[in-house]
């Protein structure tokens, strides 16, 4: 029986030497001499660094098309609250989200039901396998759910025949 897995994963190599190459472009503009801006990576975890809300969002142009640059898909981050460090300086904390989370597996399951199609969709962890008597079934799959869930960036893989 033919099946697939949609999962949703993010190049931690790709996303590291994006952040490498956004630290180096604020390290040589002018408009960040002199100040303690960086971006700070730890594993699924980004940390900017600034001395104001306006920097971060200035430092938050220069990552993102370097991100993108890089093939990383910019709808897996996650931003949290600014935060007022030591004297009059900020951090935002950005999460990487990896995996399908538990809704979001729950809703694709549900949109595959609801559309009658003849597979079968299970969660299996931070991953949904979807079967399916034939191939072609398991592609309208894969049109639909490519069509309705656009919030949020999803692989399709693993195929078996």
């Amino acid at each position: 029986m033919p099946s697939f897995d949609i999962m949703s994963e993010v190049d931690l190599v790709a996303l590291k030497n994006a952040v490498e190459v956004a630290n180096r472009k604020i390290t040589n503009r002018y408009d960040f001499k002199g100040t303690d801006a960086r971006v700070e990576q730890s594993d699924k975890l980004l940390t900017l660094y600034g001395d104001s809300d306006f920097q971060i969002s200035q430092m938050k142009d220069i990552l993102l098309p370097e991100m993108t640059s890089k093939k990383v898909d910019v709808r897996c981050l996650e931003y949290g609250d600014l935060q007022k460090v030591s004297g009059n300086k900020v951090k935002q904390e950005v999460k990487v989200k990896v995996g399908v989370e538990q809704e979001m597996a729950k809703k694709i399951v549900k949109l595959l039901k609801d559309n009658k199609l003849k597979v079968q969709a299970a969660i299996q962890g931070e991953e949904v396998r979807v079967s399916g008597a034939k191939r072609d079934v398991l592609q309208e799959a894969i049109a639909l759910v490519k069509k309705t869930v656009t919030d949020f960036p999803l692989q399709y893989g693993n195929f078996r025949d």
